[in-house]
């Protein structure tokens, strides 16, 4: 995979072109756990040390998300607690899945546990899953891949449960929430009027689903869909905003570039395209500043 060359100066620069006052990194996917748990520790606190620095020399200007070095449960609770508590990050960065489970999965109720007590926003970027090996696909896993990933890992937070359980933590997902904002009426009714049936809760046992089983109705699935913020990274035209305007909320609306993974023009064509898709100057302004300092209020300070 291609890492893209990023530093302070570089970011600055694109910032001063494209008038961004204040821009959040994190380190994306392949992240930091290559097969060695104590390795991937090691440079997750090295890479959140140093972003932490570069928060310290420009704090009115960069935000961090931490790196977890997840599949490591254990070293994921570790390395949180020290980037919220210690570093004062603004978040952490999660993938949409790990070794092949979604977020939701029990196995990562640990961490999650954690982000909840520190009311942590988690970034929630996709990744390729291990099924996409066996798509035979002549075209990248980013190009269409990545945004069911976004959706398979946003329904599953909401089917197990996990959305219920861990309220406090302020999910942010990736490209407008994949698929999410199309889909999200099917699945909305299909959970409704067949996986409440007896039949299929024994076959498929979620949680959600059974702590609704008297009571469920789509609108209960849509309100769950609501409780996430939507980022704009690569998901900015009026094709998408057809979608994502009907599911998220006016102030859950953050703009996102995808920068460095995606060219300076690509940057242009997504801030051109929220022109387009939201011509009301005030609604841009929601989604260029208002929204994001209000989940990061520090930077109302700079």
């Amino acid at each position: 995979m291609r890492v893209p060359e990023w530093s302070p100066k570089l970011a600055l620069d694109i910032m001063e072109r494209h008038s961004i006052d204040a821009s959040i990194f994190s380190i994306s996917v392949p992240g930091t756990h290559f097969g060695d748990d104590a390795e991937a520790r090691r440079l997750s606190r090295q890479c959140n040390e140093y972003m932490a620095g570069c928060i310290t020399e420009w704090p009115h200007r960069f935000g961090a998300f931490a790196a977890l070095p997840l599949p490591d449960v254990a070293g994921a609770v570790e390395e949180a607690s020290y980037a919220l508590s210690t570093l004062k990050l603004d978040g952490v960065a999660l993938f949409t899945s790990y070794a092949g489970a979604h977020l939701g999965h029990p196995t990562f109720d640990p961490i999650l546990e954690v982000l909840n007590e520190n009311h942590a926003v988690a970034s929630v970027h996709p990744t390729a899953h291990p099924a996409n090996r066996e798509l035979n696909l002549s075209f990248p896993a980013f190009l269409i891949e990545y945004t069911f990933e976004t959706t398979r890992a946003a329904v599953n937070l909401i089917l197990s449960g996990a959305i219920d359980r861990f309220p406090h933590i302020r999910f942010i997902l990736s490209h407008a929430g994949g698929t999410l904002p199309f889909l999200s009426w099917r699945v909305a009714e299909v959970t409704a009027s067949l996986l409440s049936e007896p039949r299929l809760m024994q076959q498929y046992p979620l949680p959600f689903v059974a702590n609704h089983s008297h009571s469920m109705t789509p609108a209960l699935f849509m309100e769950r869909a609501q409780r996430f913020w939507y980022d704009t990274a690569n998901a900015a035209g009026p094709q998408v905003f057809a979608s994502l305007e009907l599911v998220a909320s006016s102030d859950r609306i953050l703009f996102g570039t995808d920068w460095p993974y995606v060219p300076e023009r690509q940057l242009a064509s997504t801030s051109g395209a929220l022109d387009i898709s939201v011509p009301d100057q005030m609604c841009r302004e929601d989604i260029l500043w208002n929204n994001p300092v209000a989940l990061f209020p520090r930077f109302s300070e700079g």
